[in-house]
């Protein structure tokens, strides 16, 4: 073994980063003088430690492939426990629902109940969010022998959208119960209160107007009412929540941001319906 004494260690050791720089630097205008021989040289040193990181790579990916799996199984026992608690609130609930649904024919039955006739409907696309007029409004496209009359109820398959307001040969427009003029009486469900619901222009209109003693809870479903015969009664419009300055408004069950497709339902309603809107229903139906 080659013995160096102390004097030329300290020398050498002071040397060491002079000549990396030096080597560094060199490297450098190699690089800028030939780019393709540069590339090339990376390319070989990049081909010759490939191999290396794959073989470190597939035990990196056999630890991740297992942490994973760990993770995926608590979550899973997570999952399943919430599921089976679910599943058991469901069929308790559906024990109440088939008792009152039973109670129900019962009462119904011996008060000689005639139900409701269906109301008759037709679906349409939604082709534009062009409000016209009004600043929350959507644009159907219909059949050009449609029997789409004004005030007709517009519904998605979870709740209230809207009313028709304008009619046209091939199109309708629906103003939605957010815009500022759209007006609903609606049912709070739990008290049965009665109120108005107010559009906002804004993603959650407010009610007004309830009676005193019933004021709205947090969380109550709110259905429409058939106050001034203008809407049918019943149907799901969405569920009270407090605004940060303590107003209740409703957060909607219709996803009115997201409309795609609606069902538009002709209940015969002719409550707050304009009187040449009336008279245009009563040629139509005529003719």
């Amino acid at each position: 073994m080659i013995q160096i004494s102390m004097p030329l260690r300290q020398a050498l050791s002071k040397l060491t980063l002079p000549i990396f720089m030096v080597a560094s630097f060199g490297l450098m205008l190699l690089g800028k003088a030939d780019a393709l021989l540069a590339e090339r040289a990376r390319m070989a040193v990049a081909d010759a430690l490939s191999p290396l990181y794959a073989a470190l790579a597939e035990p990196l990916s056999v630890v991740h492939r297992g942490i994973e799996g760990a993770q995926h199984l608590a979550t899973l026992h997570e999952e399943n426990a919430r599921l089976r608690e679910e599943n058991d609130r469901l069929r308790r609930w559906q024990a109440v629902a088939l008792a009152l649904d039973a109670e129900n024919a019962t009462l119904k039955a011996q008060l000689r109940w005639i139900p409701d006739p269906a109301p008759s409907f037709l679906t349409a696309r939604v082709v534009a969010d062009a409000g016209g007029v009004y600043a929350r409004a959507v644009l159907l496209s219909l059949g050009p022998n449609h029997s789409v009359a004004r005030g007709q109820i517009a519904l998605d398959d979870r709740g209230l959208v809207g009313r028709v307001t304008e009619l046209g040969t091939r199109s309708a427009r629906v103003l939605l119960l957010t815009d500022m003029n759209s007006r609903v009486p609606v049912t709070l469900e739990g008290s049965r209160g009665r109120a108005i619901l107010a559009g906002t222009n804004g993603p959650r209109p407010r009610l007004m107007y309830w009676a005193e003693g019933t004021q709205p809870a947090e969380g109550e479903r709110v259905v429409t009412s058939a106050e001034a015969n203008a809407f049918p009664p019943g149907l799901p419009v969405g569920v009270v929540r407090y605004s940060t300055s303590n107003v209740p408004e409703v957060v909607p069950f219709a996803q009115l941001d997201r409309l795609e497709v609606v069902r538009l339902f002709d209940y015969g309603l002719k409550g707050v319906i304009p009187p040449e809107a009336s008279v245009a229903r009563q040629s139509e139906r005529r003719r």
